[in-house]
Parts: structure tokens; sequence; C-alpha cells
């Protein structure tokens, strides 16, 4: 990028930044997530970094908050407030700690406090007397809200002592008072708050303090202005608070150790949702006011002193260029290749966009700037484009009529999102289909990843699934990624994974739309209806000098005996009726398609008789069981302490239970873990019942 094509970019960026500060300070409006602006606003630095001269004195960056919305009395502050700088990681957190280092002699102390999510306020105290409240406002000048902050209880209107002082903190709204606003909404047919801070801060700059009073604010202070005080630390000035009378975050944390500030980010980035109210980071400050003064400020930002963000689910990025993915059912999706960028805790250099009709819906075209969204486990995807952001050099994508990978025409069947590849021997879909057949959802073959299995199907030693498990120590090590000890390993895997959950097996199979939930609804409906095979037997026994081919399964034995085969599983199946197929609770009509089509289909069936001649047997433990969590349904988010999720969800199925994917209003219960993501908030504004591992284990005692 040159001079000229960055001065393009920061112009577009500091309109937009603009535009979002007046709706965020101004309207008390979010157009978009925070971390969207934030994302913004870290590129316009960047780049001002690159092109100093660029930088002027209307830029976003150069001044705190928006223009004042004209409503109330405007009140020049005593101390100039002053925003903190973002940081985004643990190298950025020491390497701020790098620099303020140079600054002083002394060693430093660190004082670490949770942020809130609110609306910032400064409160003034005449001899112990609340005398006013004002807004951040510019930075320089704030509005007048005394009437509004009055009404907020955990303000004190007189302190402990009679003494001066001007004081900051973050006005927010706890969430159980957020979730009885939202719920007295949706009682009156009324549009539901978006966030918190929002509401806090609307109900502070409302003409009537009413509103205010109705709310249930609350406020914690944190920074200490013109006073008649004087703290030697910043843990002086929050333990002096608290005796004057004044709430203060009760988490705060003191450290020597750049490592432990470090740690604490990472442990309240884990347990934010155990607060009563939002946080959206870590603010951490040098601890002594001597050291914070010898450093001074920047004209924009103190230097004693950041703001560690946490991980955003959303952020902007730069679409490089759209590229096709075919994967195992032959579907061609269009993937976003991206500037590199964090989200939610990982860089993301690529993100789905779905579709034709999807990338038409959103108008994405290459070289667009994005909104990126990442929460928890989910695949990122682009949210929307930023069209005032465009230079005109965009370009849109068209679908070629050409299979990215074998060549193969592509169609777009009516009725269908997806273009595909109808190729079988497409080799795309082939790594896909053996990478589901193998994965943990599947038989779950350690050591048989992505790499192992391109070389088998390269090297001609594996055709279709059941050949994974013919295969020898001598065929492994004379591939380039196996010597003695994995060649060894990988016969063990093999062999524990040759007895299958029966609905990890029907998974497994690759049967389009059929996912992990309905393979389970499908095999308890199987094994409701099963019938034993002697027609299939029969066939097998025939062909006994082909078993020849096979090593003799060691557990033939076992196969023998066992209440459910994959003879009996090809018969049963055979036997149901489509309209029957398509009236199985959690399958419907496409899925029944797909499941008729495939095992009716007579290659498939070879297939299925393969697997059963290798040795496969099926484990039908899990299924159709009756316990105390029958009836029941459950759905698993964040990470648990003592199982993990394939682990719990085996613990429900055995006790009976049904574990769903989605949260709904239908739903019984949501099982949470650490990080709990979207599907927390969805269950709590639907009223779900919400519990822990813990209590899991409780309900099945």
């Amino acid at each position: 990028m040159n001079e000229q094509e960055a001065k393009k970019r920061i112009d577009l960026l500091k309109k937009k930044i603009k535009q979002l500060n007046y709706d965020y300070f101004v309207l008390d409006k979010s157009t978009v997530n925070e971390s969207v602006r934030d994302s913004l606003k870290k590129e316009l630095v960047e780049l001002e970094k690159s092109y100093p001269k660029l930088i002027t004195t209307d830029s976003p960056t150069q001044r705190v908050g928006s223009a004042l919305s004209g409503k109330f009395k405007k009140i020049k502050h005593t101390t100039t407030k002053k925003s903190l700088s973002d940081v985004f990681s643990a190298e950025e957190i020491v390497s701020w700690h790098e620099r303020i280092k140079k600054l002083v002699s002394d060693k430093i102390e660190f004082i670490c406090e949770p942020k809130l999510d609110g609306l910032n306020i400064t409160i003034h105290y005449n001899k112990g007397v609340f005398t006013k409240a004002i807004t951040r406002g510019n930075g320089i000048e704030g509005e007048d809200v005394t009437h509004s902050a009055k009404t907020i209880e955990a303000i004190p209107l007189k302190l402990n002592e009679p003494i001066d002082l001007e004081i900051s903190g973050e006005i927010f709204l706890p969430k159980k008072q957020f979730e009885r606003i939202n719920k007295e909404q949706k009682s009156k047919d009324q549009k539901l708050y978006a966030n918190v801070r929002n509401l806090a801060a609307g109900a502070i700059r409302q003409l009537d303090p009413k509103i205010a009073s109705e709310r249930g604010l609350d406020v914690n202070f944190y920074e200490i202005g013109a006073n008649s005080m004087d703290p030697g630390t910043q843990k002086d000035v929050l333990e002096s608070f608290r005796k004057l009378g004044l709430p203060v975050e009760p988490n705060f944390h003191k450290t020597a150790s750049i490592d432990d500030v470090v740690n604490f980010c990472k442990k309240w980035e884990k347990k934010r949702d155990s607060l009563p109210y939002e946080i959206d980071g870590i603010v951490i400050k040098v601890n002594n006011l001597s050291q914070q003064k010898k450093m001074g400020k920047t004209a924009k930002t103190p230097r004693y002193a950041v703001a560690y963000k946490f991980p955003a689910e959303q952020v902007t990025s730069k679409v490089l260029d759209i590229i096709l993915q075919v994967g195992r059912t032959g579907a061609v999706t269009p993937v976003a290749v991206m500037k590199p960028t964090l989200v939610a805790g990982s860089v993301v250099s690529r993100a789905t966009l779905h579709n034709e009709d999807e990338i038409n819906k959103k108008d994405i075209r290459i070289g667009d700037t994005v909104i990126l969204q990442k929460a928890g486990d989910v695949i990122p995807e682009v949210v929307e484009s930023m069209k005032d952001l465009r230079t005109g050099k965009e370009k849109r994508f068209r679908f070629p009529n050409n299979c990215p990978v074998c060549d193969k025409p592509i169609e777009r069947k009516e009725g269908f999102a997806a273009y595909r590849c109808e190729n079988q021997s497409c080799p795309a879909k082939q790594k896909e289909e053996f990478s589901h057949f193998v994965s943990k959802k599947g038989f779950n073959i350690d050591g048989l990843g992505e790499k192992v299995v391109v070389q088998l199907l390269d090297s001609g030693l594996i055709q279709d699934f059941a050949d994974v498990f013919l295969l020898k120590k001598i065929d492994l090590l004379n591939l380039e990624l196996f010597k003695d000890k994995r060649a060894d390993n990988m016969i063990i895997s093999l062999k524990e994974a040759s007895h299958i959950p029966i609905e990890r097996f029907i998974f497994s199979l690759g049967i389009r739309l059929l996912g992990e939930t309905s393979s389970y609804d499908f095999a308890n409906y199987i094994l409701n209806h099963k019938k034993k095979s002697e027609k299939h037997l029969e066939k097998i026994e025939k062909e006994s000098d082909e078993l020849t081919l096979f090593e003799e399964p060691e557990n033939k034995s076992d196969q023998q005996k066992e209440d459910f085969s994959i003879l009996d599983l090809i018969e049963t199946v055979q036997s149901i009726k489509f309209e029957e197929l398509e009236n199985i609770d959690g399958v419907g009509e496409k899925v029944a398609a797909y499941i008729f089509e495939w095992f009716n289909d007579p290659a498939n069936t070879e297939l299925l008789e393969k697997f059963y001649k290798v040795g496969i047997t099926l484990d039908t433990s899990n299924v159709g069981r009756t316990g105390k969590l029958t009836g029941r349904s459950f759905v698993i988010t964040g990470t648990l302490k003592d199982m993990t999720r394939d682990q719990a969800k085996d613990f429900i199925k055995h006790n009976g239970g049904k574990v769903l994917s989605s949260v709904s209003k239908d739903l019984n219960y949501l099982v949470v873990g650490e990080n709990a993501g979207s599907k927390l908030k969805k269950a709590e504004e639907l009223g779900v019942k919400v519990i822990n591992e813990e209590d899991l284990y409780k309900i099945t005692a």
C-alpha cells in the first residue's frame, strides 16, 4: 500500500468510525458489535503509525468519545478524561511492559481490574456531599446528568468523610435487571433491548430521572481526579473509596509479575460469565501513582495503563480472494480467503460464504472490508460487507461451470442452494468422505488423519471404507509417514475401533443430511423394529471362499454372538418403507430420501456386507435405553471439567436422555461448562433451565 492508497483508506475509516462513535456515544445505539468498532479503530491506528504524516487533529484516534447530544448542560471536566490503549493478546501486554519499564528505575507493581461494560461517569463531592455527575463526553467537557445519577442507590449522596473529591467510574446494568426489563418488554409485546451497555446509557441520559430509577442501575468507581486525599497507590485509591462508602469492583488484583497479569486476564476470560454484570476485558494499571506521573500521557492515552480486551467474536477483515472447496457429498462451497485476523482467541484466515445465494444476498466481493464472526467452536463466517468502505476496485465472484478439483461439470439442481460435483471419483470428495468416516464422531480411529488418508488413497491401499480394516503393518511401513512404532499403534487403533456404537457407525457412512443427532434417532428406530437377517447371512456363507481374501477377524466369536449385526441392519432398513422413514422422529422427508436411496443401492449393500466380513461389530448399549433422563432433552456448551463433550453426550444417552445440537424453547436443559457462548444467552432468553456438570450427575444419582 502506498501513501496515496493509505490516505484513501484512512479517510474511509475515519468517516465510518465517526459515524459509529456518534451512534454509540450520542444516540446510545449500537449499529454494529462494539468489537467491530474496536477492530476498525485498530486498523486506523496501525495505518497512522505507518504514515504519521496522514494523522489529522480530527482523527477518531486523537480524542476521546464524540460530540455531545445537546440535550443537557455542558460542564468542563476538572481533570481531562483520557481513553486507554487497547491490547488484544498476551504478547501485546508484555510489549507494553517492556516499554514502560524503561521510563522508571524502580520495580513496577500492577493493579488488574475487571473492565465493566457500561457508561463512564464522573462524580463531584464538596465536603463529602454529592454535587454533580458528568458524562465523559469528548473528554474535555461532558453532559450534566446529576438529576438521573442521584437516583442510583449505589452512589452515596454523602461520603463517610467531609472531603472534596472528583472520581470516575462506570455506571452499568446488572444482568438480572436486564433480564427483568426484557421480560417486561416481552410481556407488553415490545421490542427487546439488545445489550446492557446501551440500556444503561440510555437510562442515565434521559431527561426524566424516574426512568433511571426504574432501571436498577449500579456503579463501580476506579479513578481519582482532583481531591483532598493523598493516596500512594491505585490499591490505596480503591481501598479509600470503600472506606468512604463508594462501591468498587471487588475482584481487583495486585501483582509484581507481568506473567501473573497475563494469567489474571486469562482466568477472567473464562470466568466472565460467572459475574452478575458484563465485563469485556481487564484494565491493567501501574499501581504506584508516582510512577504513573513519571510515565505520563500521550496526547490521547496514559502510558501507565492499558485495557486488555477479551477475544472478540466479531471483528473486521479484508476479503483477499474467494475460492471453492468440495465436500464429501460433492457440495461446492465458496470460502473467503481473509487477511489473517484475531477473532475469538484464534487467528482466522478463511471463512465460509456458504453458497451462491448467500454471496449475492450479502453482496460479498473480493476486496471488501467485512464483519467476521466466530463464536466458540463455530466455523468462522462473514456476517456482512461494509459497503461504505468500498473503493470501486472490488470484484464480484462468479461460480465456474466445472469442479475446481476434478474439472468435471458442476450443477445446481432446482430447489437446492449448493452446486455439486457428481463425479464419484473426484479426489476431493473421496478425501472428505474418508476423513468423515474416521472422525471422532465416526469410527474415531486414532492416528488416521487427513494426510494419512490421502497417502492411503494415492497408494491404492484403500478403495472403500472397509479396506481400512484390512490394512497390515507392512502396508503402513511402505508409507512415508509411518515407522515401526506408529504402524503398531495404528493396527491397535483399528482393532479397538472395530466394535463401534451403532449410532456412530450410521453417522460414519456419510449419508447426506444425516447428522449426529438424527443418526441416533434413526438407530433408535431401527432397534425398535429390528429383524434378524437370514438372507444376507446365507449369501455371506455361500461366498465363504471370498473370506480367504481377508484376515480372520479376531472378534469373530463376538460377532456371532452379537445381538444386532451389520447384516441385521441391512435386513431391517431395507424392510422399512419410505413412508415410515420420513415419519421417524428427527428424520423428516429430505433425510429419509437420502437414507432410502443409500441403503437400497446395491454397491452400498456390498460395502455393508464387507464390513461384516472384516469383523466390524455394533454396540447397541447406548441406544433406546431408559433411565432417569428418559424423555428429557439436553444441549451441551462450553468446556466441562470431568468429561469431554462426546463423553457427556454418551453419559446422557446411556441414562436415556436425548442430546440435541441447538437451543429452542422445547429444550429441557442446557448443560454449561466454562466459556459458554451464544447458546447460554439464547437459553436464558427462552427460559430454558441451565445446569452445570455437577447438576447433571445429581439428576442421574
